[in-house]
């Protein structure tokens, strides 16, 4: 078995980058793909209506994300353990798991590990970080490298999304990655952010090719120009089947595909949003 050191010293290359990928595809327990999709659609609502619409569309996997809290999130630091133990309840309740938690903010060790023990409470294996701009990157990702251990021992990935700032795209997050230097962090990877934050420039098919054995997940994210990502996906200029077919050939070959965005409206509106969502992504899947 690798040593820690040994990973470490190889974390650029293609071996290295397949063993990360591979420890958060499929397990017996699960299948190699997980379609879920974020409560983001329904953020203006109580968490529990984007759980019951998640679960109406026939996903199995609900993402916590946004919702109508004071902070606007489903789980965060502020979260006490009793409250996620509660949120965890209602997800089972509806027969759902939780595969990505977006968990905000942090100042230091102590928050990052109680959203990392939130987690804990909801099942969920991967915390999904933003990151933060390049004035805070040092003591950002100097919290992240010191709970990499820990979350590893509670069998949580940590991994960063594609968001702007000096984590925009592709290159920028494997270099972040690299630096903290941890096998139990990696790259969440978000198509539409990657358009997003280019200004349509950068297509992620072409982006793609620089994650080759960071990727952990994958938030499902269309985009429209000039600056449009509250869509359906399959509706906006993401090419998904290349952009998963690239993934794949770089190490990606399970793992969570959570829709992050839809068409926005009211309930019914959102209700079939979420169905079509569901149906091409398992469209997605049935060509990998």
């Amino acid at each position: 078995m690798q040593t820690r050191r040994q990973f470490i010293g190889t974390l650029a290359t293609a071996t290295a980058g397949a063993a990360l990928t591979q420890s958060f595809a499929a397990t017996p327990k699960q299948p190699r793909w997980q379609v879920g999709c974020y409560t983001r659609p329904w953020t203006q609502f109580d968490y529990r209506v984007p759980l019951d619409a998640i679960a109406k569309a026939g996903f199995k996997y609900a993402g916590l994300m946004t919702t109508n809290s004071k902070n606007k999130l489903v789980i965060s630091c502020e979260t006490t353990p009793e409250e996620a133990a509660a949120v965890s309840n209602e997800v089972k309740q509806r027969g759902l798991k939780v595969p990505s938690i977006w968990g905000g903010r942090f100042k230091d060790t102590a928050e990052l590990k109680r959203i990392i023990d939130n987690c804990v409470i909801c099942g969920c294996p991967n915390l999904l970080l933003g990151g933060t701009n390049e004035k805070q990157a040092d003591a950002y990702y100097k919290i992240v490298a010191e709970c990499c251990d820990y979350a590893a021992s509670k069998k949580v990935g940590l991994s960063v999304k594609p968001h702007g700032g000096n984590n925009a795209n592709g290159a920028q997050c494997r270099d972040l990655i690299k630096k903290v230097g941890h096998k139990n962090f990696g790259l969440w990877y978000d198509p539409g952010n990657i358009f997003y934050y280019s200004g349509g420039e950068l297509d992620p098919v072409k982006d793609a090719a620089d994650v080759d054995g960071i990727v952990m997940g994958m938030c499902i994210k269309d985009f429209r120009p000039p600056k449009e990502v509250s869509l359906t996906p399959g509706t906006g200029k993401v090419d998904f089947a290349k952009v998963l077919t690239r993934l794949k050939q770089g190490g990606f070959t399970g793992g969570a595909l959570v829709v992050e965005c839809l068409d926005p409206g009211e309930l019914p509106h959102l209700q079939a949003e979420a169905i079509k969502a569901r149906k091409f992504v398992e469209s997605l899947t049935r060509g990998l």
